[in-house]
C-alpha cells in the first residue's frame, strides 16, 4: 500500500468473519447473507455466526454476542435491524474488529433522525479505530476468490473471474455491471459502499490501483463526498497503468436532486467533474453499456500508441455504417501495408473492397480459410491499432465457424480485434465469442464509442509521458493541499464573504506579481484629470465599489477617454449613473486606468471553489462571448507544468488565437505564463479566496517577435473569512 493510504487487504481478504444477526428465516437479509456465506462461498478461514436468540444454525453453533466470540473476527458484517446497529458497533469497537460491514438500510437516506445515527457510527470508528462499510449496502463481493459479503440472493450466479474491480455507491446500478458477465465480461471485485459514512469508492479504488488481480478499474459515482481522497486514488491507478472507467450519475439537475436524494452524496459541478476525469485521465462514459464495452476492451489491450482502425467486414452496407461511425467519432481509418494489400488481392475476390474498410463478401460463406488469413493479415498491419469486426447477422454454422477463427486470428496477435454483434439472434457463434473473451457490443455506435474512449486514453497517457508498456508517468496532478470535504461533514462552518474592490484585488494580484496596467481610485473629477494626466491618455474610467460588480450593466464604465475634459465628465456621469442604480452601493470613488493598447484579444480567466475538488479555474474568450458561446476549459488547481497550454488549447476558439486566416497571433508562452501565475496565486492564498473572475484578460498579439504579453484589465475577487474574523487583510 501506498503511504497515507488505507489497508482494505483484511477486508478484501478476511482470515475470519462474523455474520451479526444471521437468520434461518427464509428470504430474510440474515438468512441470505449466511447462505452466501456457508454454500456459495469458498472461504477457509473461521465464521462465526452470532443471533442471541439461537445457539446453533445452518448445523453450526450460534453465539450470542460479538463480546462472547471466541476470538476477534477481521470483519464484522452487521445484518440487524437499525434500531441495533449502533449497539453492536460499539461491541465490534470494543473487541478490537478491524472492519465492520454494515448492509442494513434506515440511515443518511431517510432523513435527519439517520444522519444522527450516520454521526454516532463515525464517533465510533473515529474512537475505536474500526473501518466502517455502508450502511444501507448490498455488500462486498470478492468474485475471485470467491467470497460473497453480501445478501444478494445474484452471488451464486454473477461469479464470472476477470480483471475488471468495480466500485459504486449505489447496489442496483452495479448488480446490472456484474450481470455483464453473461457476455463474458469478467469482474473480480465489486465495492458497493452505500452511504459511505466512513470508507468510500476512492477507498476501492485505491485498492485496485496496487491489487495484482485488477487491471481496469471501473466506478459509478453518484457523488464524491472527498476530492482529495478521490484524487489521491485515480492519480495511483494512472501511476500503476491501470485506466479508471467512470459513470457519474448527477450530470442534470433532475439527476443531481435523484443523487443527493438515494445517498446524500455530494454531487458538485457536472462541468467541473468532467473536467476534473480529463485532467486526472479518468475515462468518463454516460451510461453502462458505455462503462462496460470500454472497461472491458481496456482489459483486454491497452492503447499501444497507434491510434489508426481497420474495418473488416462481410457486407458492404455494414462497412459503409462502420466507416461512418469512425469518422463521426473523429477517429482515422489505417492506411494498409503494401503486404498487408498483396494478400488481401491474393485472397479476396477481384470484386471484393480489400481497402479499409474491407469487404470480404460473401466468399466467407464458401470459403473457411478465408477469414482467418485475411483478418489475420489486416491484424498484423503495423499501422492499425484495433480492428473493428462488424457481424451484420446470424447465418447459424457459417457465422459459428467464423467466430472460430475470429477466436484464431486473436490468439496469433497482440493487436485487439472487436467483434460486434448486431443481430437479435443470440446463436452459437455469439457464445463461442463470448466464451473466449470477446464481450461483443451489440451495435456499431456503441463499438465505435467504446474505441474512442480507448484511443483518447491512449492519447492522455501519450501526453503524460507514459510509454505504452505502463511505464509510470514523471508527472502527474497534484493532489489538492487544502481540506476538502469528509464523508458526511457538510460545509459546517460559518463564513463570511465579501467582494473586493477592483483596486483591492488589482493591489492584491501586483503584490504577486502579475503585471497590469497603471491604476488609481479618485475621489473627485480633479483627481481623475490628474491621475489620467500622469498616466497618458488615452484612459478607461469604472465605479469603484465593492457592491456594484457588473460595471458596465448600469452605465459605470467609460473607455477611450482622450482628454482631460472627457475623464472629467465620465467622473461626474458614472457617479450620476452609480447612485441611480445602486443607492445604497458604497462608493470608494472611479478608477482610472491607463487603456490597453490597440490590437490584441480578450480572454477570461476564473476562478471558484468547487465543494469537492476545490479551486478549479475557466477559460476562455472574454467579454460577454463566455456566457453567450460559453466555449470554456476547466482545471483543478494548482496547475501543473503543461496544463496552462492545454486549457488554452482545448477551447474551440483557439483558432483565433493562433492566427486563424492570417490574423497575427497572441502571445501564447505570455498568456500561459500568466494562468500559471494565477493558479500560483491561488494557491498561496486558498485560505482566503472564494471566486476570483479577471474578464477581461488582454492578451496582445505577436508582431515582429514583439509583445507586451497578457494582464487582466478587470479583476473581481470575493474572499471568504470565518465568522468573526476581519476582511480586507493582505494575502
Amino acid at each position: 500500500m501506498t503511504a497515507g493510504t488505507t489497508d482494505l487487504s483484511r477486508l478484501i481478504h478476511p482470515r475470519s468473519i462474523a455474520l451479526v444477526g444471521a437468520s434461518d428465516r427464509a428470504t430474510s437479509i440474515g438468512e441470505r447473507t449466511m447462505t452466501n456465506l456457508l454454500a456459495h462461498s469458498r472461504f477457509d478461514g473461521d465464521i462465526w455466526l452470532v443471533n442471541p436468540g439461537k445457539t446453533e444454525l445452518a448445523g453450526r453453533r450460534c453465539w450470542p454476542s460479538v463480546a462472547a466470540l471466541p476470538a476477534t473476527p477481521d470483519v464484522a458484517v452487521v445484518v440487524v435491524p437499525a434500531a441495533g446497529v449502533l449497539e453492536v458497533l460499539e461491541q465490534c469497537g470494543a473487541r478490537g474488529v478491524r472492519f465492520a460491514i454494515v448492509l442494513s438500510s434506515g440511515f443518511g437516506e431517510t432523513g435527519p433522525d439517520g444522519e444522527r445515527a450516520q454521526q454516532q457510527m463515525q464517533a465510533i470508528a473515529a474512537r475505536t479505530g474500526m473501518r466502517l462499510y455502508g450502511p444501507n449496502c448490498p455488500g462486498l463481493t470478492n468474485v475471485n476468490a470467491q467470497l460473497g459479503l453480501t445478501f444478494s440472493p445474484s452471488f451464486p450466479h454473477d461469479l464470472v473471474q476477470g480483471p475488471i474491480g468495480l466500485a459504486t455507491q449505489g447496489g442496483g446500478l452495479g448488480r446490472n455491471v456484474m450481470q455483464a458477465m453473461e457476455r463474458g465480461i469478467g469482474i473480480g471485485l465489486w465495492a458497493s459502499t452505500g452511504n459511505e459514512v466512513d470508507l468510500q469508492v476512492a477507498d476501492f479504488i485505491g485498492y485496485m490501483a496496487d491489487a495484482p488481480d485488477i487491471k481496469v478499474i471501473a466506478t459509478l459515482l453518484e457523488g464524491i463526498k472527498d476530492g482529495a481522497r478521490f484524487v489521491a486514488a485515480v492519480q495511483r491507478a494512472a501511476a500503476n497503468g491501470k485506466p479508471v472507467v467512470a459513470l457519474k450519475v448527477g450530470r442534470s439537475e433532475y439527476g443531481r436532486r435523484a443523487a443527493q436524494s438515494h445517498t446524500a452524496s455530494l454531487t458538485g459541478s457536472a462541468e467541473v467533474n468532467s473536467a476534473v476525469f480529463r485532467q486526472l485521465g479518468v475515462i468518463e462514459v454516460h451510461d453502462i453499456d458505455e462503462l462496460v464495452d470500454t472497461a472491458w476492451l481496456l482489459a483486454r489491450a491497452l492503447p499501444q500508441g497507434r491510434d489508426a482502425l481497420a474495418v473488416y467486414c462481410s457486407s458492404g452496407g455494414t462497412s459503409a455504417l462502420t466507416a461512418d461511425a469512425v469518422g463521426a467519432e473523429g477517429l482515422t481509418l489505417a492506411s494498409f501495408a503494401t503486404a498487408t494489400t498483396e494478400t488481401l488481392r491474393a485472397s479476396l475476390p477481384d470484386y471484393a473492397a480489400i481497402g479499409n474498410p474491407v469487404d470480404t463478401t460473401a466468399v466467407v460463406l464458401s470459403d473457411a480459410t478465408v477469414v482467418e488469413k485475411t483478418l489475420g493479415a489486416v491484424a498484423a498491419d503495423p499501422n492499425v491499432g484495433l480492428v473493428v469486426l462488424p457481424i451484420t447477422l446470424d447465418y447459424g454454422e457459417t457465422t459459428t465457424r467464423m467466430a472460430q477463427n475470429i477466436v484464431n486470428a486473436q490468439a496469433r496477435t497482440a493487436t485487439p480485434i472487436l467483434p460486434i454483434w448486431m443481430s437479435d439472434r443470440l446463436g452459437d457463434g455469439y457464445r463461442v465469442l463470448v466464451e473466449h473473451g470477446f464481450a461483443p457490443p451489440r451495435t456499431v455506435n456503441k463499438a465505435i464509442t467504446a474505441v474512442r474512449r480507448w484511443v483518447e486514453y491512449g492519447r492522455w497517457r501519450a501526453r503524460q509521458g507514459r510509454a505504452p508498456s505502463g511505464a509510470p508517468a514523471p508527472r502527474l496532478p497534484t493532489v489538492p493541499s487544502e481540506p476538502r470535504q469528509i464523508a458526511g461533514s457538510g460545509d459546517t462552518a460559518a463564513v463570511t464573504r465579501r467582494a473586493l474592490t477592483e483596486a483591492e484585488a488589482k493591489h492584491r494580484l501586483r503584490q504577486h506579481g502579475i503585471a497590469l496596467l497603471p491604476f488609481e481610485v479618485a475621489r473627485s473629477a480633479e483627481e481623475a484629470v490628474r491621475i489620467a494626466t500622469g498616466f497618458g491618455y488615452p484612459v478607461v474610467a469604472k465605479i469603484a465599489s465593492a457592491d456594484i460588480l457588473h460595471k458596465s450593466d448600469i452605465g459605470g464604465v467609460r473607455i477611450g477617454l482622450a482628454d482631460a475634459a472627457a475623464v472629467h465628465e465620465a467622473f461626474e456621469s458614472i457617479g450620476a449613473a452609480a447612485r441611480a442604480h445602486c443607492p445604497d452601493a458604497r462608493i470608494d470613488g472611479v478608477l482610472i486606468e491607463k487603456m490597453a493598447p490597440a490590437g490584441g484579444i480578450e480572454l477570461m480567466v476564473g476562478v471558484t471553489r468547487d465543494p469537492v475538488f476545490g479551486h478549479v479555474m475557466t477559460f476562455g474568450l472574454g467579454g460577454i462571448h463566455v456566457e453567450i458561446l460559453r466555449d470554456v476549459s476547466r482545471r483543478m488547481l494548482p496547475l501543473q507544468a503543461g496544463e496552462a497550454a492545454a486549457l488554452v488549447r482545448e477551447i474551440r476558439a483557439f483558432p483565433l488565437l493562433a492566427g486563424a486566416r492570417g490574423r497575427p497571433p497572441a502571445d501564447l508562452s505570455g498568456l500561459e505564463a500568466l494562468l500559471m501565475q494565477v493558479s500560483r496565486f491561488v494557491a498561496d492564498n486558498a485560505g482566503w479566496i472564494e471566486e476570483m473572475d479577471l474578464n477581461p484578460v488582454w492578451v496582445d498579439t505577436v508582431a515582429g517577435g514583439q509583445s507586451r504579453g497578457a494582464m487582466p484589465l478587470d479583476a473581481v475577487i470575493v474572499e471568504r473569512r470565518p465568522d468573526g474574523t476581519a476582511t480586507g487583510a493582505g494575502a
